[in-house]
């Protein structure tokens, strides 16, 4: 009897999660986010292989994965699906999405955002309608590393400043926020190494924007709307995200069509020395950075 109680509690003893059936390991991870996934993957065989496994990512995928994998090395653009001959697995479909796929001659991407499985997009500033763009007196695009695209939109000075953008895209079922990145003073430029202001950078640059509120205004195609106003009074040098609206995308995976601008056309006075980067849609609550919210 002692002998027997004494084999059975080494056999107990010797098991562990290395003995967990995969079937069983990828019923854990189905649970789990794709960091939480990876990380457990190297844990032992059995998350390793449940890991790997299609279903376990295909359950992480958005619905909509095939329509986003389209885009991947300019596929929607030319018409193909060329990502299926390349691509094997759905592990290896979640990381390609999770990296920015950039469309539109490189002015749009988006990208996975892999806590949520939901997906982020960006516009450049070259992306939008700016009243004025292509006239120096008033706007000049700056080449710079702090934006994801290389390079913003400057303003100087003008009388009538607009903002115009659209985006025709099937988003995955959620809510989602569309905000505009901005800065209040010129960037600064690179001497030897060293960041330096310029005379542009100071204060005085800045002008108009406490006379009248900005207007951001949202639509949808199918009859959502958004508007809200917001002065520009944040602390120069700085980037912020100015929230025109959220939107709902229904879970039928029509395409949705975006149409939102940001203008503040009071001709009594000029405004000048703002930065325009991008154009950001989050899943509602992601931020990445501070958020201005308008009235």
């Amino acid at each position: 009897m002692g002998a027997g109680a004494s084999d059975l509690a080494v056999e107990e003893a010797s098991s562990g999660l290395g003995d967990m059936p995969e079937l069983c390991a990828a019923e854990v991870l189905l649970r789990l986010g794709a960091p939480d996934i990876c990380r457990l993957a190297g844990l032992n065989h059995a998350f390793r292989s449940a890991g790997a496994a299609d279903f376990v990512w295909e359950a992480k995928l958005p619905e909509n994965y095939r329509y986003l994998m389209g885009f991947v090395d300019g596929g929607e653009e030319k018409g193909g699906d060329q990502w299926q001959k390349s691509v094997v697995g759905k592990k290896e479909v979640y990381a390609r999405l999770a990296k920015a796929v950039r469309f539109d001659d490189g002015k749009r991407e988006f990208w996975l955002e892999k806590s949520t499985g939901m997906i982020c997009m960006a516009l450049s500033s070259k992306a939008l309608v700016i009243t004025g763009i292509d006239d120096r007196r008033y706007w000049a695009h700056m080449p710079t590393t702090e934006s994801r695209f290389h390079s913003v939109a400057y303003l100087q000075q003008i009388w009538w400043f607009e903002v115009v953008g659209e985006i025709d895209f099937r988003f995955p079922a959620g809510t989602y926020s569309l905000y505009f990145r901005l800065r209040l003073g010129k960037l600064a430029s690179k001497n030897s190494g060293r960041r330096v202001s310029s005379g542009a950078d100071k204060k005085d640059s800045i002008h108009g924007w406490d006379r009248k509120p900005v207007r951001f205004q949202l639509s949808t195609s199918d009859g959502q709307n958004a508007v809200s106003q917001r002065y520009l009074d944040d602390e120069p040098g700085s980037w912020a995200l100015y929230h025109a609206g959220d939107f709902v995308a229904s879970e039928h995976g029509r395409p949705v069509r975006l149409k939102f601008s940001m203008a503040q056309i009071d001709c009594t006075h000029t405004k000048g020395g703002l930065c325009v980067d991008s154009v950001l849609v989050y899943p509602k609550g992601f931020r990445t950075e501070k958020v201005v919210v308008g009235a």
